[in-house]
């Protein structure tokens, strides 16, 4: 077959179509995640509103546990500190937590996942549907990672914070990486004491903390 030198053109509204078209399959999370992009493109070309839900519509099936952080909580107590981990076992431990199949799979589509998971990027957009806010969904998972026990607000390393904000925005796609690094500079200059950890309220409390 001859070679070409012509060059493949990426459609310029192609990128921002993508971004909230994976935005609306985290809300919606649908069941069938091929036939729902099939309807929601199809709408979409007739100048229709797209099958999109959105957070405060969604309503846990009666034969399913309905996902909590306690829940997510008791999960990454299971993960045992892995930073990877096998889709199958993973998914037999959401199994055995009785927790929504078709919440596991679009978790899994969303976040690209196959056979090897990034836990904290699974255990991120697991979140995140429970969070209608950014901040919202780094708040449940600063819960669910810490391992202080007091009365106090719970506490995760900056560095996790970090990792974890950069990945959430970027799924996200609305907040654009300059906000993102100048909002994580300020943390760890004005906010970060000597032990390198965040605390919940550092950034839903501090006026000056604007993660979206």
């Amino acid at each position: 077959m001859p070679q070409t030198d012509k060059q493949i053109c990426i459609p310029p509204e192609l990128p921002e179509l993508l971004k909230q078209f994976t935005k609306a399959a985290i809300r919606t999370q649908p069941q069938d995640l091929i036939q729902w992009a099939a309807d929601y493109f199809g709408a979409l070309s007739c100048g229709e509103i797209p099958p999109v839900r959105e957070w405060s519509e969604r309503v846990a099936l009666s034969n399913w546990a309905e996902l909590t952080p306690e829940l997510l909580k008791i999960l990454h107590s299971r993960v045992a500190g892995r930073l990877i981990i096998h889709a199958d076992e993973l998914a037999q431990m959401w199994k055995v937590l009785s927790l929504p199949t078709d919440l596991f799979n679009s978790v899994m589509n969303v976040g690209r996942f196959t056979e090897e998971i990034e836990w904290l990027k699974f255990l991120a957009l697991a979140c995140s549907s429970l969070g209608v806010t950014i901040a919202k969904t780094l708040k449940i998972v600063c819960e669910v990672l810490s391992s202080d026990h007091d009365s106090g607000p719970p506490r995760i390393p900056f560095s996790t914070f970090q990792f974890l904000y950069t990945y959430i925005a970027e799924v996200d796609g609305e907040i654009s990486a300059s906000h993102v690094s100048r909002m994580l500079n300020y943390i760890e200059r004005e906010v970060i004491g000597p032990d390198g950890l965040i605390k919940v309220n550092d950034f839903t409390q501090n006026p000056r903390v604007r993660l979206e």
